[in-house]
């Protein structure tokens, strides 16, 4: 950046000042609170956000110096919970992505599972070429989790995963929601939501590029 094109010193401190009332309203608003769905706490936690990211940018623009701190965006926050303040139900939705890097593996893999069905006088499931039935068998003897820690044995590489939990007032009707499963991931009935990605890597300091979304208490 050009020195024409750089913040004045007068408005790095103004947006310094910014912080500190953003600062105070936060505060104000949390001491306020009537619940754990808030919208006055939001508003004022997303305009805080704002203040700094906005100072932050100043502050580097014109002194190549940044904050010791970093405060999460509108973009990476939970909207306003709506749900039970005590839910006596929860749903669990998880989504993990692979990439199917070996599919020689993969189908050895699950033609190996085959053929010991076979012996054990099951029916084996034929595999041949087909990707589509080596994950059918790979999916149906293991479970998800044992899949997601011994992935590379099955020709697979991780992507991003996510895992929400979800509140509702009760279960639903068994069968109600097969049809369509994943029509309720609302994020407004998240109690909590757990994130991996690479791009958290060069971002935080969590371990294997984790982050941990809003938690309700």
């Amino acid at each position: 950046m050009s020195d024409a094109a750089q913040p004045t010193a007068a408005e790095v401190r103004a947006a310094a000042e910014a912080v500190k009332a953003a600062l105070d309203h936060h505060l104000a608003a949390v001491e306020r609170r009537t619940g754990d769905d808030d919208a006055a706490v939001y508003d004022a936690f997303n305009a805080l956000a704002a203040a700094a990211e906005f100072y932050d940018e100043l502050l580097y623009d014109r002194y190549d110096e940044v904050t010791p701190f970093e405060i999460p965006g509108a973009d990476d926050s939970l909207p306003p919970y709506t749900g039970p303040e005590e839910p006596n139900a929860l749903s669990v939705m998880i989504r993990r992505d692979y990439a199917v890097v070996e599919p020689p593996r993969l189908l050895a893999q699950a033609q190996r599972i085959a053929d010991a069905d076979r012996d054990g006088g099951g029916t084996a499931a034929v595999v041949g070429s087909s990707v589509h039935a080596a994950l059918g068998v790979l999916f149906g003897e293991y479970e998800p989790d044992e899949i997601a820690s011994r992935h590379t044995e099955f020709g697979l590489e991780e992507g991003d995963s996510t895992l929400w939990v979800t509140a509702a007032e009760e279960l639903p009707e068994a069968g109600e929601w097969l049809g369509s499963p994943f029509d309720d991931a609302d994020p407004q009935l998240v109690v909590c939501r757990f994130d991996v990605s690479a791009v958290f890597d060069e971002d935080d300091d969590e371990p294997d590029g984790e982050q941990v979304r809003p938690t309700r208490v």
